[in-house]
Formats: C-alpha cells, sequence, structure tokens
C-alpha cells in the first residue's frame, strides 16, 4: 500500500523545486550527439554544411536546456559559449588520442574504427567533454556524462581527473580513474586498472588521494595504484597485477615474480579419488 504522508512530502519537496537535477536522458541524448556530430561519419552532413551547422546549433540549445535545468543563471551569458569556444581544442585533443591507439594497436585497421568501435575512446571522450564542463564548475552533470560513459564501456573517469594528450585505454573495461589522479601525455592504461585512494574518508575530500602518472608509463591490466603522493616516474612500465603505493622512479618497471611449480616425473604420481 501506498504512504500517503511520504507522497505528500515527496509532492511538496518537488513542487518547491527541491531536486534542481539536470535531465539524465537529455543530458546523455546531448553527449551521444556531440560525439557523433564529431566522429561519425554521415553523408547528409558532409554534403552540406548548413546541415552540419544546424546540427551543431541544435546541440547548442541542448545544453542550454540542461542548463536551465539546473537553474543557472549564467547559462547563456557564461557556461554555453565558454563551453563551445573549448570544443575544438577537445576535438584536436581527441584527434591525438585516436592517432595515439592507431599508432599503438596493431589490431587497429584505421582511424574510423577507432572512432566508430574503442570503447576505451569513446569514454576518454566524454571525460574530456565532462571534464570542460567541471573546469566551468558546472554541477551534476559532468558526473552525469562520466556515469553514462562508464555504464556504456566499463570505463570510470571521474571528471575532475587531469589527462594530458596521446592518451591510450586498451581493452576498456574496468578501469577506475579517481578524482584527484593526474594523467601526463602518452600515457597507456590496460584492462582492469585501478588508480585510486589509499582509504577513503569525507574528511579527505578537497585532498589529492589519487596517484600521479608522468608522461610515457604504460600501466598493464590489473595493476593497483594508490595514494596521493605516489607518483608514477615518466616512461616506466607497471606490470600485470602489481599493487603500488609508494612512488617510482622514471624509467622503471615494475613487476611480479612469477613462480611456477611443477610436479614430479614420478612415474607413480599420487592418486587421484574420485567419486561416483
Amino acid at each position: 500500500m501506498s504512504n500517503p504522508d511520504f507522497l505528500n512530502n515527496l509532492f511538496e519537496n518537488k513542487k518547491k523545486g527541491f531536486y534542481p537535477f539536470p535531465h539524465k536522458k537529455m543530458s546523455e541524448k546531448f553527449v551521444e550527439g556531440l560525439f557523433h556530430l564529431l566522429f561519425t561519419p554521415d553523408q547528409n552532413i558532409l554534403e552540406n554544411r548548413k546541415s552540419l551547422k544546424k546540427n551543431y546549433q541544435k546541440l547548442q540549445q541542448e545544453l542550454y536546456n540542461i542548463l536551465l535545468e539546473l537553474n543557472f543563471e549564467e547559462s547563456r551569458q557564461k557556461h554555453l559559449p565558454k563551453f563551445f569556444e573549448k570544443i575544438p581544442n577537445i576535438y584536436q585533443t581527441l584527434i591525438t588520442d585516436a592517432n595515439a591507439i592507431l599508432d599503438f594497436d596493431p589490431a587497429a585497421t584505421g582511424i574510423e574504427e577507432i572512432y566508430l568501435s574503442y570503447p576505451g575512446f569513446f569514454a576518454t571522450a566524454l571525460y574530456r567533454m565532462a571534464h570542460q564542463l567541471w573546469i566551468l564548475k558546472v554541477p551534476i552533470l559532468p558526473r552525469l556524462i562520466t556515469e553514462y560513459a562508464h555504464s556504456k564501456t566499463g570505463v570510470d573517469i571521474h571528471a575532475s581527473a587531469e589527462i594530458g594528450k596521446a592518451f591510450v585505454i586498451d581493452h576498456g573495461t574496468g578501469i577506475v580513474i579517481g578524482s584527484s589522479t593526474k594523467i601526463g601525455n602518452k600515457v597507456k592504461i590496460y584492462q582492469g586498472v585501478t588508480l585510486g585512494a589509499i582509504y577513503v574518508d569525507k574528511k579527505l575530500a578537497n585532498k589529492k588521494r589519487h596517484p600521479t602518472i608522468e608522461d610515457k608509463v604504460t600501466i598493464y591490466a590489473g595493476a593497483t595504484i594508490l595514494g596521493g603522493e605516489t607518483i608514477v616516474g615518466h616512461d616506466s612500465v607497471i606490470g600485470g597485477n602489481v599493487w603500488v603505493t609508494h612512488s617510482i622512479p622514471p624509467y622503471s618497471i615494475v613487476y611480479q615474480k612469477n613462480e611456477i611449480r611443477m610436479r614430479n616425473n614420478s612415474p607413480f604420481p599420487d592418486p587421484i579419488n574420485y567419486m561416483i
């Protein structure tokens, strides 16, 4: 049975504008539209410059509507123009990211394949859009965008993380990049990598809790790197499944020592008991 007191309170809160949230589906539609405008071939748009401009203006209106949902008085004068002023820079950075993947991945047959089918590139693209909104101090919306990318790809990049150019995510599944992470240029990350905090406490909200990864570092599958004071020096390689909580100097190789044990060659091996 419904609780009338609860429903009445809920109605009153909504009536007062208690939930100044952006429309989630509208936000997802906006970033999908922007990504496809930038990276998905469309014959009609390619043949018609006016159509391209019309679609771009439509996206501007969509973002304006989303900002209105947040009761942003400054949305038209400040946040909207500043975000779209940065789109050319974001686009060029993403072209650099895509070419870094193409140069690195022997399985990649062309740049279009990366645009259309690489989850790591899609997650990176949405992160870069969200990060610009984070810089502009737009509330909630940046997190909605990165969480949408997370739901689609399994790559969880906080919108406030700082990531340099030529960033490569290979096999983008199960990756976590925390809010105060700093990543340099030409960094490669494989599946299952965590760049996180040593421990979680609300009192650390404004502290650097996540690691710094310098230029040209490769981090292989399953590696975990934790701590705000942890710095992985440039040109280092972090092997699979390692656990790092202290800084690593440049040009380091960090790996687990493998140990393989084999049964001896006795002609009478230990019996195996079966139950039938």
